[in-house]
């Protein structure tokens, strides 16, 4: 039996009153209490887990003064926090045992755009894209790159000195931060910018804030006194070290002081940034990328230098491990024509260059470069094998897409063993980094480490990440060894171990890269800053006398957690355990397809990521209690009157299991994390499971039972098609389904019927012993229509223009018998019902495809069900049956039809989540069927919907589904002509006549009419 699950996690007194002050004060922002949220925000990007108190969401910068003074008052001076943003830092950068400030759901506001003077004013918790997305208009862009740079925020870049791709001509992060706005421990407010030199004579000109004119005096005046053993001390190198840049505050002439330099890279030790102005750079007239292929990846590197000398402006190298996952991603269909094989070789490294600038200067570049390559192959110089040019921005930012996804490639790593970040993000000198990295790969060859590479050779940084099972002590163990093998290696040529990421943790290797001297002097600007050691404590240096470093390399790790459950069970939910927090879901996008539910809420429990984190630790505590899930997920439910009484103590008793409840009803099911998160997390899958073991112990909503039953109800229904839609479709039965059952604006079945509109027609009338009759040469003339519940009792005008284009095409369609899919019934949990009506669907599947007749289906979500849940369900009992979608099963069709000439007809075809993420070159697929009609296809990126199967028809779900279809169908609906709309997706096309007032035509429907001209 499901068990009643507690944490015993509750909070420590003195954050229980801080937050109750809180809460009475003027404070206007979120205060998350909920052990889901503490949970969701104890992990990143890396392996560490500390579980923080509590999250609040600021508002806006009052907030957060209102905070920290309240925190300054004798009775909480204990209370600590961690600014935070999104979250994807590799080595527990924000992550805290006390309070989280997350500035990303509120404080998100690009504030000014100054075109003419080339600067904007930003909020902290602006996305780095959107920023782009912002200024893309001005001609401006903010140039420091990161791979994370669709859910990294601009105070997470200040705060770690960001810089990626291109840093050699573009800079870091704090090249670009002209002044800041910060909040000190104190809760006043801190201006920063630069000074000149003679203003530090006087206090009051530079700053109005008592304590901010102390820490401008006193930090000017330590890092001009130091400043001999700062420039001997600190390596010399493009990548800056977090913690603190005593080495920039001062221009190289001393006649400028700007303490903004010391707050850039402070990771939030010293003060909470809520607003930066950064100088912009303008957008390059002319993109070109040279992708050069290599026989190894030691040529790849040791042949960057030269490109480097080439003036590229980026120089970025991958190798063959991150190629290869690449491959295996749905990332690579964009990117397969730029990267092609060379016949008869192994591409084992790959160099990215990119020149940007004026269109001459870019030219030149990219002509002397491919005239070296040239001679280079020909002489079978330098490893190159060969090299391919794309000049089309589109195509760049594909190359750039593929690139960024590496990091979480890494992390599909096969077995148990994962590539993980934690000496990633070294830097040496540029001229160093082969024969460093050669030293490296033998220090885990010496380990007999897997292991993938790829970063920014032209800055010296290359991110190495070795894999290792968290859930083993002894591979924990040996993460510490390497660690201090990295750190030794990386001094020995001159470099830093963090060399982009940040420091987190690894504060601990300060001192010797340092020195005491200085390291001492770090001490004292904590102090000076935060003398009680409350902001983000534990990370880069604590103040004098206040102890050593509460956080190290050995600190808790999230694999601490995960060996608590038992093998079999992590076996058996794969894909909560193979979440490595790389954020992905956190896409900021509403025109991106992933996690439509983070999207509408901003709640990072509604997301892959937050979902299968409450389920790793829904799984701890049931083995913690002793339970065998496992065998759990077999048992039956508890009785009726059981179930009942557990229901309506819900309220009163706490359990866990409501919690990742609440965050898993919450998912659509659109299936756009197994196809976009790198590691394919699933959460569809693991929602089912879920489910059907939650509900072993709760009542089931009615709606439920009502979805689940759909399918086999459809047929009976459509018997009296017209009875049916006034029992259902009248104001009163509406309003009764409303508030019984929780469901709204339920279809109509089609008048007629499927059957009524083919009476007569050969197509009906299906006998596979007059089908197995049919000549073996005579069959590839027949075709046979799968039929789905939504289509043929919904739309069945669909499913007739269908067979009439199969017809048209000279081709003999048959309708196969309806046969339940199960999708509904998977989607709701019940498992036990979706494993028989699978294998019985699969049976009469499997028996038809003997015929060696193609089988086609019209809704894509249903289709890839037979691949999907039929495969992961039944196994090797699926069979080898296969059902075709209508685009793939067209495209093998019109190689044998004469293309018709243009027609001047011209479409816009929106996707189904679902179809667009398992299927990423459908859109392709559909455009080269259209232009074999004779018309112009062209496909849109759009997020979800909002619809999602049934979701949005359930009541509870009526205003985010709402929202949804308004964050990006709606506009896009609306600049497009309504004739020209066509949309794959059956609840696409039910949210469109919902909300836009009409229903699109599918392309089958477009099709038919081009046919016919």
């Amino acid at each position: 039996m499901l068990p009643l699950l507690s944490h015993q996690q509750t909070l420590e007194p003195v954050y229980l009153a801080y937050l109750d002050a809180l809460e009475q004060s003027e404070y206007s922002g979120d205060i998350d209490k909920r052990y889901s949220a503490r949970l969701v925000q104890a992990t990143d990007n890396s392996v560490y887990q500390f579980l923080p108190q509590a999250v609040l969401y600021p508002k806006n910068q009052q907030d957060i003064q209102i905070a920290l003074t309240l925190a300054a008052t004798d009775a909480f001076r204990s209370v600590t926090f961690s600014a935070r943003g999104g979250g994807t830092g590799t080595n527990g950068q924000s992550l805290t045992h006390g309070l989280i400030l997350d500035v990303s759901r509120y404080m998100n506001r690009v504030l000014e755009v100054n075109a003419e003077q080339g600067w904007v004013r930003v909020e902290a918790g602006v996305v780095k894209d959107a920023l782009n997305d912002a200024l893309r208009p001005h001609g401006f862009f903010f140039s420091p790159d990161l791979s994370t740079s669709n859910r990294a925020t601009i105070g997470g870049m200040i705060n770690t000195d960001a810089s990626g791709a291109g840093s050699l001509v573009y800079g870091k992060t704090s090249d670009h931060v002209l002044a800041l706005r910060s909040v000190l421990i104190d809760g006043s407010v801190l201006d920063t910018h630069p000074l000149d030199a003679g203003l530090l004579c006087n206090p009051d000109n530079v700053s109005d804030n008592p304590l901010g004119q102390k820490l401008i005096s006193a930090v000017a005046a330590v890092c001009r006194e130091k400043r001999t053993q700062i420039e001997n001390q600190f390596p010399k190198l493009n990548r800056f070290l977090t913690g603190y840049d005593l080495k920039h505050v001062w221009n190289d002439n001393l006649t400028q002081f700007d303490l903004s330099r010391i707050l850039t890279g402070s990771e939030g030790t010293l003060a909470v940034i809520t607003e930066a102005k950064l100088n912009l750079t303008p957008l390059p007239t002319e993109r070109a990328m040279v992708n050069i292929k290599y026989d190894s990846f030691q040529s790849a590197l040791r042949h960057a230098p030269s490109l480097v000398a080439a003036r590229a402006t980026v120089v970025e190298t991958v190798d063959s491990k991150v190629l290869n996952l690449a491959r295996e991603d749905i990332v690579w269909h964009s990117v397969s024509d730029l990267i092609q094989e060379v016949p008869g070789k192994v591409i084992d490294g790959l160099n990215m260059v990119e020149f940007a600038g004026d269109t001459v200067e870019v030219e030149q570049k990219l002509a002397s470069l491919e005239a070296v390559l040239t001679e280079q192959i020909s002489k079978g110089e330098c490893g190159v094998l060969g090299y391919q040019v794309t000049q089309d921005k589109p195509s760049i930012e594909k190359i750039y897409g593929m690139r960024k996804k590496a990091v979480g490639l890494l992390g599909a790593t096969k077995g148990r063993r994962k590539p993980i970040a934690f000496a990633e993000d070294t830097a040496v000198p540029p001229e160093k980094l082969a024969d460093y990295i050669m030293e490296f790969r033998a220090v885990l060859d010496g380990h007999n480490l897997q292991y993938g590479m790829f970063g920014h050779v032209d800055a010296g940084v290359l991110h190495v990440r070795p894999a290792l099972d968290m859930c083993d002590v002894e591979d924990e163990k040996l993460l510490r060894v390497i660690s201090d093998q990295v750190a030794a290696l990386t001094l020995k040529y001159g470099g830093l171990m963090w060399g982009e990421h940040g420091k987190g943790v690894r504060g601990e290797y300060g001192p010797s890269v340092f020195g005491d001297e200085l390291y001492g002097v770090l001490q004292d600007i904590k102090g000076l800053f935060d003398p009680d050691n409350r902001l983000n404590p534990g990370k880069l240096v604590a103040p004098k006398h206040t102890g050593a470093l509460y956080y190290d390399i050995d600190s808790a790790k999230r694999g601490k957690f995960d060996r608590q459950i038992p093998i079999e069970v992590r076996d058996a939910f794969p894909d909560v355990m193979n979440c490595n927090g790389n954020g992905l879901c956190f896409n900021y996008s509403s025109y991106s397809p992933m996690c439509p539910s983070f999207k509408v809420t901003g709640d990072r429990v509604q997301s892959p990521k937050g979902r299968a984190g409450l389920m790793r630790e829904w799984l701890r505590l049931l083995e913690a209690e002793g339970v065998d899930v496992n065998a759990l997920a077999k048992a039956k439910p508890l009785g009726l009157l059981q179930r009942v009484q557990n229901t309506l103590n819900a309220q009163r008793d706490y359990d866990y299991s409501h919690e990742v409840m609440e965050s898993l009803k919450g998912c659509l099911a659109c299936k756009a994390c197994s196809g976009q998160c790198p590691v394919k997390v699933d959460v569809p899958k693991f929602r089912a499971q879920f489910f059907n073991i939650y509900y072993q112990r709760y009542l089931r909503p009615a709606k439920d039972y009502l979805v689940a039953g759909i399918e086999d109800s459809l047929p009976l229904m459509a018997a009296a098609p017209r009875l049916t839609n006034f029992a259902a479709q009248n104001p009163l039965s509406q309003w009764v389904i409303k508030k019984a059952i929780g469901y709204v604006d339920a279809p109509a079945l089609s008048v007629p019927t499927l059957k009524q509109r083919l009476d007569g027609h050969a197509s009906r009338g299906y006998d596979l012993a007059a089908l197995q009759a049919i000549p073996e040469e005579a069959r590839s003339q027949f075709v046979l229509v799968v039929q789905d519940p939504f289509n043929s009792f919904y739309d069945s005008g669909l499913v007739l223009r269908f067979i009439q284009l199969i017809e048209k095409l000279g081709l003999k369609p048959v309708l196969l018998p309806y046969k339940p899919n199960g999708k509904p019934t998977h989607i709701k949990g019940f498992l036990d019902k979706f494993a028989k009506t699978a294998q019985s669907s699969a049976d009469f599947l499997n028996q038809v495809h003997k015929l060696g007749m193609p089988m086609v289906g019209i809704d894509p979500a249903l289709v890839l069900c037979y691949r999907d849940e039929y495969r992961e369900v039944l196994g090797a009992n699926r069979g080898n049956f296969e059902v075709k979608l209508a685009n793939e099963w067209l495209l093998n069709v019109i190689k044998d039809l004469p293309a018709k000439a243009a027609q001047g007809k011209q479409y816009t075809w929106f996707s189904h989540c679902t179809e667009s993420t398992a299927k990423p070159n459908t859109a392709n697929e559909w455009t080269k069927i259209f232009a074999h009609f004779g018309a112009k296809l062209t496909a849109v990126n759009l997020g979800c919907c909002g619809m999602a199967g049934t979701y949005g028809h359930e009541a509870e779900n009526l205003e985010r589904s709402k929202a949804l279809f308004e964050m990006s169908w709606q506009q896009t609906l609306a600049k497009i002509e309504q004739p020209q709309v066509l949309v794959s997706g059956y609840s696409c096309r039910t949210q469109v006549k919902r909300f836009a007032g009409y229903k699109p035509k599918h392309p089958l429907e477009a099709l038919l009419e081009l046919a016919n001209i």
